[in-house]
């Protein structure tokens, strides 16, 4: 039982994480942009998190993926953290929360 508490923890944690990384270009948090498409946690702690950036010529292609990695890493009880990059399917406003519609005045 206690370790599936500990990794709902661990996902609220990591999800608390995420809405901390901003798009340098979008005043929004990845999290509520929907660049984070799954994010999966082992019984070993181990986390693979499978996201996409707004564009592939996106300019932090190669540090925003780091710094999730780096981030969610440091999270106590964590024991290591893999960023998937995808884009299948391509990120498109849809994929916004309402809270980062509302934000960027797209409501």
């Amino acid at each position: 039982m206690d370790t599936q508490i500990d990794t709902a923890q661990l996902g609220e944690e990591i999800v608390k994480t995420l809405k901390s990384i901003y798009d340098p270009e979008i005043p929004v948090d990845i999290y509520e942009l929907g660049l984070i498409y799954d994010v999966m946690v082992n019984t070993d702690n181990e986390v693979k998190i499978l996201m996409t950036l707004t564009s592939p010529n996106c300019p932090v292609a190669e540090s925003l993926p780091k710094e999730v990695e780096d981030k969610v890493v440091a999270i106590e009880g964590i024991k290591s953290a893999e960023v998937e990059i995808t884009f299948d399917p391509p990120w498109t406003r849809d994929l916004m929360s309402e809270e980062a519609k509302l934000e960027l005045g797209m409501l």
